[in-house]
């Protein structure tokens, strides 16, 4: 299942996207009132936008928009909202979406194209261990995706390592859709179980919300750790509820796809400009098809690199590599920049931690400081010091990190209302 125009030359995808975003302006002009009000308060003529090099001429939309002018993005009657999402609120205020049948179809379609990426097929299980609930929509177009490709999948949800084996044991799912750290709670439960992890039928996973990848591609320690022991595919994927679109690795497993049909993606510098080639940037997208709440140049905050050249899959778009980090999470630390994906690698390589928390905040100078709260079978001064070494020796500096209880951890990694854990707390923002 790979669309024609994925296989088709650069120069045909970029007229091909041209084509698409001409159409999405006029529909914006005609039913958007925040982008009515947008074109007519920067002066642009979408007359004037004949190709993806002229979008430059837009200043991009950024998540304080949606948040002050929710309502407004939306172009269809309330009438034809057919399903309400909302997205989680990890750096604001969480904003509300709203899809139509059409927008469904489009949310089915493109979770069965990320699928058919990491090879699953009609003949397929997959077994989702997200929430479908609680206006969440990444496990709603898990479960729309798996049924436009025709596969089965059964909905567990996340955590209970006893419930997801016995449903592992009991129907043979294929595939799993999973948070990657989470697979090592499924490992030890089945180490402790004597369950044969790699007699078990599953083929590979489908891993969200955490990156598997350092930036030349190859697993980083997380990665590695779940490969260590289980010799299953694991295929990275990035998606929000704002793209409703997903970057999701192929076989090759270089990078998540992009498809043309769906979105438009840049990669843009801090003056809104598009990055040199292989650079790293903030990624913008415009959304493609969506009839309820479309998106133009909206900036997503993720910080991430593209790779051009054609992959051995035989798809020529472009690739987006590991999530480099949050806009807004960077930090200056001694005189280094950092994000917290930095942090993550350094923590996955103890066995010995339970949990986590990265805490960052401001000093009374206005420097940026980082508190690692850590939960671990083993509180020595040993191990602190095996930590306080392997930071200094990775990264060149040293966090402040302290140990705490499991529990303590939990709560903080766990806030009320929240659908996914937290790991990373910044007071510097309010949050």
């Amino acid at each position: 299942m790979i669309p024609s125009i994925e296989k088709a030359s650069a120069v045909e995808i970029k007229k091909f996207q041209e084509e698409k975003l001409r159409e999405q302006l006029a529909y914006l002009a005609a039913n958007s009132p925040f982008y009515q009000q947008h074109f007519k308060t920067h002066h642009v003529d979408i007359a004037e936008i004949q190709t993806l090099e002229d979008l430059v001429q837009i200043p991009p939309t950024v998540k304080e928009d949606l948040q002050e002018h929710n309502d407004d993005f939306l172009c269809v009657p309330k009438h034809e909202i057919i399903d309400y999402v909302t997205t989680s609120g990890t750096l604001g205020d969480p904003v509300t979406f709203a899809l139509t049948d059409k927008d469904l179809e489009r949310l089915a379609y493109n979770e069965a194209l990320s699928f058919a990426c990491a090879g699953v097929g009609k003949q397929d299980v997959l077994q989702l261990m997200t929430t479908i609930d609680r206006r969440f929509m990444a496990g709603l177009a898990y479960f729309l995706g798996a049924r436009k490709l025709e596969a089965g999948i059964i909905r567990v949800g996340p955590g209970i390592p006893e419930l997801q084996w016995d449903s592992i044991l009991k129907f043979k799912p294929t595939y799993l859709i999973a948070i990657p750290s989470f697979l090592l709670k499924l490992m030890a439960y089945a180490e402790q179980n004597n369950i044969d992890i790699n007699n078990s039928g599953i083929k590979g996973v489908i891993c969200i919300g955490e990156p598997l990848r350092d930036h030349d591609l190859s697993l980083n320690t997380l990665g590695k750790k779940i490969k260590s022991k289980w010799d299953i595919n694991l295929y990275s994927t990035y998606a929000s509820t704002e793209m409703s679109t997903a970057f999701t690795e192929c076989e090759m497993q270089q990078g998540g796809h992009h498809h043309p049909e769906l979105i438009i993606a840049e990669i843009l510098d801090d003056n809104n400009r598009p990055v040199p080639k292989g650079e790293a940037g903030e990624l913008t997208i415009t959304t493609l098809g969506v009839e309820g709440m479309p998106l133009l140049r909206f900036k997503t905050g993720d910080i991430v690199q593209a790779y051009t050249e054609p992959c051995s899959c035989g798809r020529n778009t472009m690739r987006l590599g590991p999530i480099i980090g949050r806009k807004k999470q960077m930090i200056k630390y001694k005189g280094t920049t950092l994000y917290p994906p930095v942090l993550d690698n350094v923590l996955n390589d103890f066995s010995e931690i339970q949990s986590y928390v990265i805490e960052i905040d401001h000093n009374s100078y206005g420097i940026d400081e980082i508190c690692i709260k850590i939960s671990a079978s083993d509180t020595s001064e040993r191990l602190m010091k095996k930590i306080r070494d392997h930071f200094r020796t990775k990264i060149r500096v040293l966090p402040l990190i302290e140990f705490h209880d499991f529990e303590s951890i939990q709560k903080l990694k766990f806030p009320k209302m929240s659908r996914k854990p937290i790991t990373v707390i910044d007071h510097r923002r309010g949050g």
